[in-house]
């Protein structure tokens, strides 16, 4: 297996988060290493909607949009974002295909940054986007896509019992074998 930066090595998505403060020079520090990822036309066409819970009010907006299920192990983390893309080019209005690309080329950024600051982001796919749109006015032009937990790691223990099994950051990989096209697309299943 080829060696891979110890960042990259280190991410997981965990579920339990440490009952402690981001530091603010940290949070920022995390949106600025998204702001330098690469986009079509350098459009940029990622935004963020962010609370901690020194913010309650909205904290508990953004806890609103969760799916049930993620509601039962969000509530530890200190910090949720929803992102958001732009869905046209500023430049010229026409549709952004690449939008969602781009949005996870900046978070992929801010996964790395996390981790080199020992913080843990968990994506989430479980949300209401139509909620999300109405509690925080989106502009139709722009589309909710992801909600992400994000924190210091925390102790299994806390969660639900269901949850602790799941806790864990060995990852199932596919082989590589099954990523490169060679000719044949049923390998790729």
């Amino acid at each position: 297996m080829a060696q891979i930066h110890e960042l990259i090595d280190k991410r997981w998505s965990p579920r339990a988060f440490a009952d402690q403060e981001i530091e603010e020079d940290k949070i920022e520090k995390l949106f600025e290493a998204a702001s330098f990822a690469a986009s079509c036309y350098n459009e940029q066409p990622w935004r963020f909607v962010y609370a901690t819970k020194d913010y309650p009010e909205r904290y508990e907006q953004l806890f609103s949009c969760l799916g049930e299920f993620n509601q039962m192990w969000v509530k530890t983390a200190p910090m949720i974002i929803l992102t958001v893309v732009s869905k046209k080019f500023a430049r010229n209005q026409n549709p952004n295909a690449h939008a969602r690309h781009d949005l996870g080329l900046a978070i992929g950024n801010m996964s790395m940054q996390a981790m080199s600051m020992d913080l843990y982001m968990h994506q989430m796919a479980g949300f209401s986007a139509e909620k999300a749109r109405e509690v925080f006015d989106i502009p139709a032009d722009f589309e909710p896509v992801t909600m992400i937990a994000l924190g210091y790691l925390g102790d299994a223990k806390q969660l639900p019992e269901s949850m602790r099994e799941m806790e864990s950051p060995k990852r199932d990989r596919k082989n590589l074998a099954q990523l490169l096209f060679d000719g044949d697309w049923d390998k790729m299943r």
